[in-house]
């Protein structure tokens, strides 16, 4: 499967994030999940949390759980996943 680079990820105060490809496309991913989510996921249950360890690792958008960037020790998302589970910020604004 073609997916193009993601360069930047933005996470907002509603625990969305705005994501940025190489192509020129610009996607939401939702990640109102992980607050359902127990274990590791705690760690960013916290909206402050969130948004602080927001980055991209890996290939993909994670979460820098570590604080010292090891991408062995982060959450990540697989970046198929966050390619197809997200949505144009066209059809979000329209």
């Amino acid at each position: 499967m073609y997916r193009p680079k993601l360069f930047q990820a933005v996470p907002t105060d509603s625990y969305n994030v705005c994501l940025y490809y190489d192509n020129g496309e610009i996607k939401m991913y939702d990640c109102n999940w992980v607050t359902e989510e127990q274990g590791v996921f705690t760690q960013i249950h916290d909206i402050r949390a969130f948004k602080e360890l927001c980055t991209i690792m890996n290939g993909t958008l994670a979460f820098d759980i570590s604080r010292i960037r090891d991408p062995y020790n982060c959450i990540d998302i697989c970046p198929d996943t966050l390619y197809t589970d997200s949505v144009k910020c066209k059809d979000i604004l329209v």
